[in-house]
Parts: structure tokens; sequence; C-alpha cells
């Protein structure tokens, strides 16, 4: 039987990625330039679902007068396309990697998102989405959207597919948390401002996390940068640590590719430990390479082998 998935993105923007080696505010900064090219959480999860061999549909928001380069890579990826084109323009996003491996974002705005557009997207998207086995939403919310709003829609999509995996932060990581997602992956930084309180030692971070998987969240996963990954579900805490990458040349889509991984080896009901070695490996991957994917299979079998995956020790 053919797995349906779906990835909605509904304040998707165009990437602008940049180096340097360090900024200097009030300075004219020089920037080498890496890519600029059409993304969004939810996009980038697809690109990896559709590397790994899954077929994927998106869907969202997108602003009419620039939404030719993300038309032309669904085209291009054969990836199913649901978007709703809106007045205005998709926002750029410019993402500056220092030479410590820092990135600095630069969200501008973009389109909004009337009353009639958001009813028009919720009754299209209840519909299609119903015979969906695994739904992905990822990233912010557009101006016009209220927060209410968008937890009363999550609520009718959770009641046709219960594995709605969600990846998101600030107003709307907490709009999203009020249904208790099947599976959600913030960071740390974002578990921090969640819960109000600093996260500085793993144990902290476990605690917080346990927490939330006690509310009814299946599967928790807390990124931590270089440092990993916690995976807290109702049989074991793992902690994943990947590999090291000698060369670092863009952070941007890491936790994007970790949550398509995740999403694979669940799909494919693999074990907690294959899935999650395969995640680590995805997201180590992304930090090499310009733009996320999985184009070298042999390389992310490489990179799966030297994950060091291993319980939590609880004290």
């Amino acid at each position: 039987m053919i797995k349906k998935v779906a990835t909605i993105t509904l304040n998707p923007a165009y990437d602008l990625v940049g180096s340097c080696q360090d900024i200097e505010l009030g300075r004219v900064n020089r920037i080498q330039t890496v890519s600029l090219h059409a993304a969004g959480k939810g996009i980038n999860v697809a690109k990896v679902l559709k590397d790994l061999g899954v077929d994927v549909s998106v869907s969202g928001f997108l602003g009419k007068d620039n939404q030719d380069g993300f038309q032309l890579m669904f085209n291009d990826l054969d990836i199913d396309n649901h978007f709703h084109s809106v007045p205005g323009n998709t926002r750029i996003n410019v993402k500056l990697t220092e030479k410590n491996s820092i990135v600095t974002d630069f969200n501008f705005s973009g389109f909004e998102v009337t009353t009639q557009d958001w009813e028009r997207f919720v009754h299209d998207s209840l519909i299609w989405l119903s015979q969906f086995d695994m739904i992905a939403i990822s990233g912010s919310l557009p101006a016009g959207i209220d927060p209410n709003n968008f937890t009363d829609w999550m609520i009718c999509l959770r009641a046709q597919c219960p594995r709605i995996i969600f990846d998101s932060s600030h107003e709307t990581l907490i709009a999203g948390l009020k249904i208790a997602p099947w599976l959600i992956k913030p960071n740390r930084h974002e578990l921090e401002i969640y819960t109000g309180r600093p996260l500085p030692l793993l144990e902290d971070v476990v605690t917080a996390a346990q927490a939330l998987h006690k509310e009814g969240i299946a599967h928790v996963i807390i990124s931590l940068g270089d440092e990993g990954a916690v995976w807290i579900n109702r049989s074991s805490i793992w902690i994943a640590k990947p590999p090291i990458c000698k060369s670092v040349i863009s952070t941007v889509g890491a936790g994007d590719s970790m949550v398509g991984g995740l999403m694979y080896g669940l799909l494919m009901c693999q074990s907690n430990e294959d899935t999650f070695r395969l995640a680590t490996a995805v997201a180590a991957l992304a930090v090499s390479q310009i733009n996320v994917g999985v184009k070298d299979r042999l390389q992310l079998s490489a990179l799966m082998e030297r994950v060091d995956l291993k319980h939590f020790d609880q004290k």
C-alpha cells in the first residue's frame, strides 16, 4: 500500500544564503553568496522525503508576484502542488553563516493572508488531506492568520489524520502544541522560549521534553545543534550525536532534514534506533552542502554508521 504524505508551509520564503568571516554592525559586510533558492521548512522536508523515494504533496501559501521559482521547483522535483496563491510577494530570508558556524537570520515580511484566503485554504485542505497517512506542518504563520484559527484548523485536521508532525516556534508553536500533535521537533532555544526558562544541561532538556510527552505528544524530539538530538517516546529516551563535519557550509535546513528523516523511518515502520540514526545522518548531511536533500545514498549510509546513538541514562 502506497503511503500518502503531505507537508504544509504556510509562510515559505526564498532563502538567500551567504557566508562571511564576521558580521560587523554598522559596517559594510562583504558576503560570499552561497545560494538563492525557493524554501520554507515544510518544503525542505518535502525535498528530503522525495529524495528518499517518498511521493509527497505540498501546500500552503505563495505570493502571486514572485511564485515562479517555487512552481518551477515543484515541477522539476515532480512534487504534487496544492499551494494557494495570494496577492503580494513571498518573503525573502537572508541567512548568513560566520566563520564560527553561527547563523544569523534576517527574515523579511511578505504577503498577508486575508480571512477569505484562509477560509478557502481551510476548506480545500480538509478535503484533499482527508486520505493522508502523515502530514507535516512546519514554520511560522504569515501576517493575517490568527493563531487561534490556526489551532482550530489543526484540530479538524487531526480528526482526519492523527499522525501530525509539527515543527515551529514562538506563538505558532504555542498554538500548535494545544492539540498535542503526534510528533514535534523544536530545537533547544525554541523549547527554552516555550518553557520560559534556560535549559543548559541535557537533563534539563529531557525533563522539559518529558513534560510535553506527558501532555499526550507521542514523539518529542529536541534538536541540539552539533550536540545532536534527544528523542522521547513511550518506549525509550534516545540520544543521538552526529559525526563531526569537517566542512560546515550552512546549518540552514538541518532541522527540517531531520524531520524528513524521522518521517521516512516512521513511515517505513523502521525501529526507533534505525529511524533516529537515519534522521541524524540526514541532518548532518545537510550542513555539508548548499541545499537540503539526499543526492548521495552511499554518503548517507556512511554517515549513519558514524552516528553515536545510545539510551539516556536517567539518574
